[in-house]
């Protein structure tokens, strides 16, 4: 797959003309010569531009994380302060788009190419965001990376189910119950620092809270070194020592 800007005039067109046969015919409408065709180009073009087939489903999977993303991007300044509440409104927007552009959603899933792979990650970053935001308040339940994990996997989960449900047999009651037991399994019902503080000690103080004295992961001294570097973080804030 060439390294060119999308938003190249027979490039972009050749993407969006695919994207539009994927969603009103899906995968097996999707053919060199019915893109060309909607694109108004003739089939090598399809081949100077991504190679082959291939090189194309990953550059629509490209572009449609980079449509998925500038979306989410332009309402993170509209998500509510509460990180609870972020989270929701971030499992909905992601099973909304999966919901919405079955195909799309479903070509982006399955490529592979570097394109895609970075976009992917950039929507990582921002759910870990959230993730982080949930720890440094105290309202996670369970471990940065699985709660990651579960926030995914619920969202993916949710939108595989639902697009191979018979339409007459989806109950909207299914992404609510999904989500709410996603945000049950992954935050408490209260955080455990004020959800008003901010910096290292509220964030210390959600940690001390978390270990347990039978925690196998340290040993004995080195539990006892980091319970009391985080109450001596959570006391002061980490200000430095005279």
């Amino acid at each position: 797959m060439t390294n060119r800007d999308p938003a190249d005039g027979p490039r972009r067109r050749i993407i969006e003309a695919t994207i539009e046969l994927l969603e009103s015919g899906g995968p097996d409408a999707v053919s060199t010569r019915a893109v060309a065709a909607a694109a108004g180009m003739q089939p090598p073009a399809i081949y100077r531009n991504f190679g082959d087939k291939d090189g194309l489903l990953e550059a629509v999977a490209e572009y449609g994380y980079a449509q998925f993303l500038e979306d989410k991007r332009a309402r993170l300044d509209l998500t509510p302060e509460d990180p609870v509440e972020e989270l929701r409104r971030g499992w909905d927007m992601t099973v909304e788009f999966g919901v919405k552009r079955p195909e799309l959603f479903a070509v982006m899933n399955r490529a592979a190419g570097e394109g895609a792979d970075a976009a992917h990650r950039a929507g990582l970053e921002i759910l870990h965001g959230r993730v982080r935001r949930l720890a440094a308040g105290g309202w996670l339940r369970v471990d940065e990376e699985l709660a990651a994990q579960i926030i995914q996997a619920t969202g993916q989960g949710a939108v595989i189910t639902w697009n191979a449900t018979p339409a007459e047999r989806r109950d909207p009651a299914l992404l609510t119950i999904l989500r709410e037991s996603m945000v049950a399994a992954v935050t408490r019902a209260e955080p455990t620092i004020s959800a008003a503080e901010s910096g290292p000690a509220p964030a210390a103080r959600a940690l001390r809270a978390a270990l347990t004295d039978d925690a196998d992961v340290l040993s004995e001294a080195e539990h006892l070194l980091l319970r009391e570097w985080l109450t001596r973080l959570a006391a002061d804030g980490g200000a430095p020592r005279a």
